[in-house]
């Protein structure tokens, strides 16, 4: 047995305390944690044993969770809590707990990246730019009075203004795509505007750096480096996704287990290089998935990679849970609460204004608003540099992470229950909207509306996909070969797909869809289709192929509306004829 892996007085390696690489290896003396907290010996166990604890509690507390009504995260967060140095002891950041949530960050915005219709950024770009600028401006002229009214001296109060102002990409994507909203409007615009503040987010730990240093006369230089390091970057990423990735994914998809470990890899490999070059993980990652945007296998990997992604996501929270500490919390948690509601309710409001000042409707508005209503993993990094250049003390990290604690959650409420809120408080939110709307994007004035979609193009598929367009019905193809999704013979839509992918039906676009067809004969593929339309909400109709009658009464038992069997069908008319031509040759004799 070993000792329990705790934090030690060094950084993690590749990540030297004071600089401003995006990643989150700072060292725990960084948070202002007490030096005289190191070695806890109750409980002895090696790093296999503390994530199987770890893991267990986070089950437990997602549970409780769900029987209480209560949103997922919430739990997690609580679990990151008890698992940590302050109540269960079990384990503190260690680098094992950091790689694998770095990991889980860098997937989640590699999904993000692989959906982000590369078209949609002209015209989102302008509002991105003004609301994500405008919010930090706001927060932190706001967030610098109030601290200086609470009586903190100017050099904390400019910290804990900057840290109010950063919202956390990680937990927004999460949210809104378990509401399955990211897609829509006020996702990508919110997404647009946590973009710009993680770009601010580099400046400002460059900015805190240089000015703790000997070296603030190269303060300019740091900050064209990263302007020039950027643009290389995004001119890279632009070339391999227009003439590399299309190439090289249509050979992966040969086999789906090729194709995600390939895009795992790209995904992580290029948030590597992201650190390295200055950037956050999220930056790399996000990109990576965009230079994949194009191809026709985005859905397929983002389907494969959801329940990786949430599994790693775990981590995140109980790296996030462990930097809490109950004591400083408490003695700032008066400041805590005023902070809190600050942000949870000046941050919304500063985005309505921007946003309706531009012409967006008040519902847009106030939806996006609330993705900015908690603060970032990274104001506790900003805070903790702060620490290390010696400018700040532990106290502003135990307010820091408070606020961010009680803000999370927070939020986290407000976003699952938008909706219920906006329809309360409509009237009060028409003062945000201009009395004539001036903008009006159609996110889907692309989106193919099927009335039929027709899963698995061989020989039966086609012929059946043939026919429906021929009578001028809108349809969708759906296989999981990549040359026919590929072949030049379609002129109506056809995607990568996998029947047996249980989120198969998020990357469809069913609202209009009136049949489901799947054209294949497997009775545990169909099985699986049948079983992920229900669940998914489909409300149309299924047809589906079998090969037998067994199989035939076991899909229709399964929810099946149809059931066809072709060879059965196909020998039909030859039986007829065989008969037709007997009887005739009967007569004739």
């Amino acid at each position: 047995m070993v000792d329990r892996l705790e934090s030690t007085d060094r950084p993690a390696a590749g990540h030297p305390v004071g600089q401003p690489v995006g990643g989150r290896g700072l060292d725990r003396d960084g948070y202002g944690a007490p030096q005289s907290r190191r070695r806890v010996t109750l409980v002895e166990f090696g790093i296999f044993e503390q994530v199987a604890g770890v893991l267990a509690v986070c089950v437990a507390a997602g549970a409780l969770a769900l029987v209480l009504r209560q949103p997922l995260i919430v739990g997690l967060l609580a679990a990151g809590i008890a698992v940590g140095p302050e109540v269960l002891g079990l384990v503190e950041s260690t680098t094992e707990i950091e790689l694998l949530a770095t990991i889980g960050i860098s997937l989640l915005l590699f999904v993000v990246g692989l959906k982000l219709d590369v078209r949609l950024v002209s015209k989102l770009g302008p509002v991105a730019l003004a609301t994500g600028l405008g919010q930090v401006l706001f927060t932190s002229l706001f967030g610098y009075a109030i601290a200086v009214a609470l009586g903190f001296d100017t050099v904390p109060a400019v910290y804990i203004a900057v840290a109010l102002t950063f919202s956390s990409t990680i937990i927004i994507v999460k949210l809104l795509t378990d509401k399955r909203e990211l897609e829509d409007l006020h996702g990508r615009i919110a997404l647009g505007f946590l973009i710009v503040q993680d770009i601010c987010v580099v400046l400002a730990m460059i900015a805190i750096t240089a000015t703790g240093s000997a070296e603030a006369d190269d303060l300019l230089g740091e900050f064209v480096g990263v302007i020039i390091r950027g643009t290389l970057l995004l001119v890279a990423v632009a070339l391999v996704g227009k003439y590399i990735a299309p190439t090289v994914t249509h050979l992966l998809a040969r086999s789906s287990e090729l194709l995600v470990l390939a895009s795992v890899t790209w995904a992580v490999a290029l948030a590597a290089i992201s650190i390295l070059l200055g950037f956050s993980e999220e930056v790399g990652a996000f990109l990576a998935g965009m230079s994949l945007a194009s191809t026709p296998y985005r859905e397929a990997i983002s389907g494969r990679l959801t329940t990786l992604r949430d599994f790693l996501l775990v981590f995140f929270f109980i790296e996030l849970g462990t930097q809490f500490e109950l004591g400083t919390a408490l003695d700032q948690l008066g400041a805590a609460v005023v902070f809190s509601l600050f942000v949870l309710i000046g941050n919304p409001i500063i985005v309505m204004i921007i946003m309706g000042t531009m012409g967006y409707r008040k519902r847009v508005s106030f939806k996006a608003g609330l993705t900015v209503a908690q603060i970032s993993e990274f104001s506790l990094i900003l805070v903790a540099l702060g620490v290390a250049q010696g400018q700040i003390g532990g106290e502003v990290v135990g307010l820091v992470t408070a606020v961010g604690l009680i803000t999370i959650s927070a939020s986290t409420y407000l976003i699952y229950g938008s909706d219920r809120i906006y329809e309360r408080i409509e009237p009060m939110l028409r003062v945000f909207e201009r009395s004539t709307p001036g903008t009006n994007l159609d996110l889907d004035d692309e989106k193919p509306e099927p009335e039929y979609v027709v899963v698995g193009l061989g020989r039966f598929g086609a012929t059946v996909l043939d026919e429906l367009r021929q009578r001028g019905d809108k349809v969708l193809g759906v296989d999981f070969d990549p040359r026919s999704v590929q072949s030049e013979q379609w002129d109506v839509p056809v995607i990568y797909g996998d029947a047996e992918d249980p989120d198969l039906p998020e990357q469809l676009p069913l609202a209009a869809t009136r049949w489901v067809i799947s054209t294949l004969r497997t009775r545990e593929a169909n099985l699986q289709l049948i079983n992920a339309l229900h669940h998914h909400g489909y409300t149309g109709k299924i047809a589906v192929a079998a090969e037998d009658l067994a199989v035939s009464e076991a899909l229709e038992r399964a929810g099946a509306d149809l059931t066809i069997r072709p060879l059965h069908i196909a020998a039909r008319p030859l039986l007829v004829a065989i008969h037709e031509r007997d009887s005739g040759d009967a007569l004739s004799d």
